[in-house]
């Protein structure tokens, strides 16, 4: 693998992103990574964060500034780095949202604690497993298969720019674990109506007849152990798509579980805040990154999150006239659909800063003004 882990490289990463964030104020009580230890395999994934936050900030803009300043910071201390923190956090949410259970349970079940209370983590851990399954465990799991399977998944698309390692290896890795392994778990909590906790999990614990040799070579490949015989990633892909659809086959097809209305709308709400707060840290870093850094393809998988999250605000929006309602579709308008590009996105900041205010009570709006 070549990478010499000491301390161990994720634990040391955690550590060194969270002094960054300290010493640029970002003021984080919490800071959790998605998936779990095991799903983390050096040097080729990425470190996912989430940002909790005692209370909302005064001024959403100038907090992601100095979240931009942190990330790039970080970056720029070691080449390998820029893989391996390829964008700033990908939500922020404030304690209150997690202790009242409005992060979403199967987004939350997912997480592992870089810093803070490891106490209220478990707390909020534990709930999130035992939370009654509902329509928003089955949005969020047929999500990550809608997104790749029939073809979605574009092995091309997973870009290279940022690897410095074996190339090839990293292919195979690519199609293991954003393809293949997402959409394992996936299906496993789909088929068990239970919120996995992550890949290596999914790959271990659901093998249901018939399917173990695929779990096992899967395994094999994202762990890259030398018994496993080198296959090209294309070779790889195309197993993947026969080991997928042999899982598919144990998915039952969707249905709309009894949905508790007002909770559900106010955890879509929050997730779509908690998403959008982080915007303007991502693009800053995107339209500026380090030297030798490459973002434009981050810069394009904007849309999908983007596009997402007005979806969801119009949503929110159509249910009625009250102020959160109202402010939920003057937001939704300040968020491009289209494509993304260098320019969409800095016409997006030059627009969020001309209307700073919707931006600010959008995004600092409690979850007890929520009544959607």
């Amino acid at each position: 693998m070549g990478m010499v882990e000491a301390p161990p490289l994720y634990p040391g990463l955690g550590a060194l992103y969270e002094r960054e964030l300290d010493a640029h104020g970002v003021g984080a009580v919490m800071l959790t990574h998605k998936w779990q230890p095991a799903d983390l395999l050096a040097p080729h994934s990425d470190i996912d964060v989430r940002v909790l936050l005692p209370q909302a900030p005064a001024d959403w803009e100038e907090w992601n500034h100095r979240l931009a300043a942190a990330h790039t910071s970080a970056v720029g201390r070691e080449v390998s780095h820029r893989r391996l923190l390829e964008h700033p956090p990908g939500y922020a949410f404030t304690v209150a949202e997690a202790d009242e259970r409005l992060v979403s349970a199967p987004e939350l079940a997912t997480w592992s604690l870089i810093s803070g209370s490891a106490r209220d983590f478990q707390r909020w851990k534990s709930r999130a497993q035992m939370a009654p399954w509902c329509e928003v465990d089955e949005r969020f799991y047929r999500g990550i298969l809608q997104a790749r399977l029939g073809g979605r998944y574009q092995l091309a698309a997973d870009s290279t720019d940022n690897v410095g390692a074996d190339i090839a290896a990293y292919r195979r890795h690519c199609v293991a674990w954003h393809y293949l392994a997402p959409c394992w778990f996936a299906a496993a909590a789909l088929a068990t109506r239970t919120r996995c906790p992550g890949k290596t999990a999914a790959l271990t614990q659901w093998r249901p007849d018939g399917l173990d040799g695929y779990a096992e070579l899967f395994l094999g490949h994202a762990e890259d152990r030398p018994d496993a015989p080198p296959r090209s990633p294309r070779h790889l892909l195309r197993t993947a798509h026969v080991a997928l659809e042999a899982a598919m086959r144990r998915v039952p097809d969707a249905n709309r579980p009894a949905g508790q209305g007002e909770e559900q709308a106010r955890t879509d709400w929050v997730m779509a805040a908690g998403m959008l707060r982080v915007r303007v840290a991502r693009w800053l870093y995107y339209l500026d990154p380090p030297h030798g850094v490459a973002t434009d393809y981050l810069i394009r998988r904007e849309a999908k999150e983007l596009r997402a999250a007005a979806q969801a605000l119009n949503v929110l929006a159509a249910g009625g006239a009250a102020s959160a309602q109202q402010l939920a579709a003057r937001m939704a308008t300040l968020i491009p659909t289209g494509p993304t590009t260098a320019g969409t996105l800095r016409a997006t900041l030059a627009l969020w800063h001309r209307q700073k205010s919707t931006v600010q009570d959008f995004l600092s709006l409690t979850p007890a003004d929520v009544h959607p």
